[in-house]
């Protein structure tokens, strides 16, 4: 028994009414740390009720639109939410900002209105990214055979390591080489010594790429540049004990003069002063006579008697202690010479 047409016609009805309240289409956002997002939404509905977004289990807002003379009614349901939570140009579409790493997850929104059943939704998946750090290089196992330098470089990021591919640029060739991988292979011989290695790091919202890394760096005992490292090596070390002994030299140099100057200072005060102390004025001379004998007179003879003075210096006293003496004459001791 074939259906009639107004069977079809219900039945199409019905799919286009249930099908899309049934489940939406989802869609995937992506947003960086401490960025924003827009939950975009297209009012298919010409007569709303209220409109429902919920992340993962909890309701986030509850919007009752505009009537012709209400504003729309806007209920954040957490309260840490109200200064993140937004609706651009006065619609429906959810703007979520200042992005935090627990923000990823499943979104849903639910558009209620009298004309359906059950509600449309509408869902969506968002992935919160840290932005990338700069990536670093780590260099493997090196290998000289025969002036052929073999080893392998390793890249890696430390922060925003979700969901990062890795690739490689080598620079230096007449036609420059790429390489996907965070492991890159290389092998080079002297003629290759000028090429460079940059690792390059993306996620979806950010990328950033490694310092150079030189060829010439890598390997360097291949094709004769391990005897060049020594020899500059060698003479580096040379010049720097030559500058240790030139500056000891001259610490020795000084530490003699030193000495030198000091041995001439102290000579110089080994020498006392000589003072010549005479008589001050008005002092008292001392004198004494002395006496000839002459064995072969007996007698005493008072015409042939000899007189003579000696005076001898008075003992060195300070000037200040003798008192003044008034003038009186001198005395004289004589005595009798035979």
């Amino acid at each position: 028994m074939l259906a009639s047409p107004a069977c079809f016609v219900f039945t199409f009805l019905l799919c286009q009414l249930t099908g899309p309240a049934a489940s939406g289409v989802l869609k995937k956002l992506v947003g960086a740390l401490g960025g924003s997002v827009t939950f975009p939404l297209n009012r298919s509905v010409d007569q709303i009720d209220s409109i429902i977004w919920v992340f993962n289990t909890t309701t986030l807002v509850t919007i009752q639109p505009k009537l012709a003379d209400k504003k729309p009614v806007i209920i954040v349901t957490q309260h840490r939410n109200k200064e993140r939570v937004n609706f651009p140009h006065e619609g429906y579409s959810l703007k979520l900002s200042k992005l935090k790493k627990n923000d990823s997850g499943v979104y849903r929104a639910e558009i209620h209105s009298s004309t359906f059943q059950d509600p449309l939704t509408q869902k969506y998946e968002l992935r919160v990214y840290e932005h990338l750090s700069k990536p670093k290089v780590i260099t493997g196992l090196q290998n000289n055979k025969n002036g052929t330098c073999v080893t392998n470089l390793t890249c890696s990021v430390e922060q925003g390591g979700e969901d990062v591919t890795y690739s490689w640029k080598s620079l230096g060739q007449v036609t420059n080489e790429s390489h996907s991988g965070s492991i890159l292979p290389i092998s080079w011989r002297q003629e290759k010594r000028d090429m460079t290695f940059i690792c390059m790091a993306r996620n979806p919202v950010s990328s950033n790429s490694s310092n150079p890394i030189f060829a010439w760096k890598l390997c360097e005992g291949a094709a004769g540049g391990l005897v060049t490292s020594v020899i500059l090596k060698l003479l580096l070390s040379l010049i720097l004990l030559c500058l240790i002994a030139l500056v000891i030299i001259i610490l020795i140099m000084r530490r003699e003069r030193r000495k030198e100057s000091i041995e001439e200072k102290k000579g110089l005060n080994l020498h006392p002063e000589t003072l010549n102390y005479s008589p001050a004025f008005g002092e008292t001379s001392e004198y004494d006579t002395i006496s000839y004998f002459n064995s072969t007179v007996p007698e005493e003879n008072a015409v042939n008697t000899l007189y003579s003075t000696v005076q001898i210096p008075p003992k060195v006293e300070k000037s200040h202690s003798l008192p003044t003496l008034p003038d009186t004459p001198r005395q004289f001791t004589h005595e009798n010479v035979i």
